[in-house]
């Protein structure tokens, strides 16, 4: 009995898509198991905020005084250059 190659080879290829097919919808499966097991026994905590620390203004001023002399520094580099 002689067998078409192209028809053989289009079972193989049928065969081999059909089997990572399967392959793949069982992972998923698997893997959205695994998730509601995880989300049952392992619940999500709430992040705790940090609060702000006391001399929160007195940062932000000197934040500030360290961005404008900065400022200043490569404007009048800027206007020494030319």
């Amino acid at each position: 009995m002689e067998y078409s190659l192209v028809g053989e080879s289009f079972k193989f290829m049928i065969l081999g898509m059909l089997i990572v097919f399967v392959f793949l919808a069982v992972l998923v499966q698997v893997m959205k198991l695994q998730a509601k097991i995880i989300g049952k026994y392992f619940k999500e905590e709430a992040p705790v905020t940090a609060t702000p620390p006391a001399n929160a203004n007195a940062d932000s001023e000197e934040e500030s005084r360290r961005v404008a002399a900065i400022i200043a520094a490569v404007t009048d580099f800027r206007n020494n250059k030319s």
